[in-house]
């Protein structure tokens, strides 16, 4: 079952996405060479703190963290610890969310430590980018779960990959329903599955956690021995972007960024959605 949620919930969610917001512009200040991925954590930890915020990635099947510190090429759920420490050239997705009465928000972003990086790296994480942002475009009423999918993959497909070859669309993992759970249904493919049907419709109260991983190589990953660390097979390095996303009747409201959407949307021809907060 889809939670379809009342405009007063998406204001709370709303919340919560804007300390997903803070933990963001806070650990992007500090992913330096020379930081551990566990002192990130440590400032996850301080800003749900001070927003009197739950964590909701701490203790989460047994997940020992606050946060996702996913390095090179680790793609999603790396564990953060005093023995990570950043160098100048890494990336890094960091992933986070937070509960505020019980509504959870839920985003991620890569980032780029120090210098040097080659031009294929700084490509691959815009078309990783902008390809959630094409996924977002497609939450209109009327659209159905499969258009979001197939708005994330077709941008990734008509991207060339600098030296030639294809991006791999990550298979194993993908974006999801977000309420009063961090996961929920419907489970949000970033590729089109014709066995999969083409979903529920979008409609208004309707909220997704939209989150294209993408690799320079491999689409197939294997966990590590801590259960957790997922990495390409190949090694290959990857991107990982989310935002949590409401479907209103005035339109999409992106609930983990700090303008709600309103300039990135304007530049693919959408209006986002009013602030419930504003």
């Amino acid at each position: 079952m889809v939670q379809i949620k009342s405009p007063e919930q998406i204001a709370k969610m709303r919340e919560a996405g804007l300390v997903v917001a803070a933990i963001h512009a806070a650990t992007r200040e500090a992913a330096v060479p020379g930081a551990t991925t566990k002192d990130l954590d440590q400032v996850a930890r301080k800003v749900l703190a001070d927003h009197n915020a739950k964590p909701n990635f701490l203790g989460y099947g047994g997940f020992p963290a606050t946060i996702c510190t996913s390095v090179n090429e680790v793609v999603v759920h790396g564990i953060p610890s005093d023995d990570v420490v950043l160098k100048d050239g890494d990336v890094i997705s960091i992933d986070c969310g937070a509960i505020i009465d019980g509504w959870h928000g839920d985003a991620a972003y890569t980032a780029f430590v120090g210098s040097g990086h080659s031009p294929e790296l700084v490509e691959l994480s815009r078309v990783t980018e902008e390809s959630m942002w094409a996924g977002i475009a497609a939450m209109k009423q009327g659209n159905r779960l499969v258009d979001v999918s197939r708005a994330i993959e077709t941008y990734i497909r008509r991207q060339p990959k600098p030296g030639g070859g294809k991006y791999g669309i990550i298979e194993d993992y993908g974006g999801h329903g977000i309420g009063t759970e961090m996961h929920m249904d419907p489970h949000l493919l970033n590729y089109v599955d014709r066995k999969r049907g083409k979903g529920p419709k979008l409609v208004p109260g309707f909220c997704l956690a939209i989150e294209p991983m993408v690799s320079l190589g491999t689409p197939r990953t294997e966990v590590l021995e801590d259960d957790w660390t997922v990495i390409t097979t190949d090694g290959t390095w990857s991107s990982h972007w989310e935002h949590s996303v409401a479907l209103t009747e005035q339109g999409p409201l992106v609930l983990t960024a700090v303008d709600g959407g309103k300039a990135k949307l304007a530049e693919l021809g959408i209006t986002a959605a009013p602030d419930p907060l504003a």
